[in-house]
């Protein structure tokens, strides 16, 4: 068997993006940031993906989701997907819980369409504002563990357990709802602050991981948010005089 010599100013090595891996060039990687084209990559991606993505962020034991599912190429596509079915569900099973307990009450249904707007500057807000805005202060405190993209790629994945849990609570029982809404805040946020802590204890200045503290309140806040806009009706009274109020006390 004959070998050949290489000479060593030959040899060519893959690039590796800093956690390691190898990334290959995807479309759009030299188009400008103002280009349509620079986004493209961020869409690209598989049904299949996008679901596992999906219904790990459900699984409280699985590893880092950053390294395991969003590695090397993480995507806006399901994200805004999911925050936009999560509005959806709100507002349909939300109008839809109305409707069966002004059913089993025997009173009108009052159909509240301020609600959809609520939901849609509630969610994007809290999906896709607050990662960007956590992703800034954070830059400035001199992490740079993560992108703005992965970022909002956490948040938007991070909100579909509210998908079945808005489905769920049309269950007209109360407490099953607060059973529901808060095992929703418990799932998603283990899952937020397992993945965002990691990022924020890179950070020279110990201070700065307090602010997974702000994200576990802010978290909680949208939790009761939910449950009071969306899911807090209930049957008052049975009989002719019967009406639905917004209120579990």
């Amino acid at each position: 068997m004959a070998y050949q010599s290489v000479e060593a100013d030959e040899v060519t090595f893959l690039p590796l993006h800093p956690r390691g891996y190898y990334q290959p060039p995807t479309p759009g990687a030299n188009a400008s940031f103002w280009n349509l084209e620079y986004y493209q990559k961020y869409f690209d991606v598989d049904t299949i993906t996008v679901a596992t993505r999906c219904y790990t962020t459900l699984l409280p034991l699985s590893p880092s989701y950053l390294s395991a599912h969003l590695t090397p190429s993480p995507d806006l596509y399901g994200p805004f997907w999911t925050l936009t079915t999560l509005i959806f569900c709100l507002y349909v099973f939300s109008s839809l819980a109305s409707s069966l307990t002004a059913y089993l009450s025997g009173a009108e249904v009052d159909y509240n369409f301020s609600l959809l707007s609520i939901a849609v500057t509630l969610v994007y807000s809290y999906g896709l504002g607050f990662p960007v805005l956590l992703w800034v202060v954070l830059r400035y405190f001199g992490v740079s563990e993560w992108s703005v993209v992965e970022a909002v790629a956490v948040w938007g994945y991070g909100q579909f357990v509210w998908i079945p849990v808005s489905i769920l609570c049309v269950i007209p029982v109360p407490i099953v709802r607060w059973v529901l809404v808060g095992a929703g805040f418990g799932v998603s946020g283990y899952f937020l602050v397992a993945n965002v802590y990691p990022v924020i204890a890179t950070a020279e200045a110990k201070a700065v991981r307090g602010l997974v503290v702000l994200v576990a309140v802010l978290h909680a806040a949208l939790a009761l948010t939910f449950k009071v806009l969306f899911f807090s009706y209930y049957i008052k009274e049975i009989g002719e005089s019967a009406r639905v109020v917004l209120s579990d006390s």
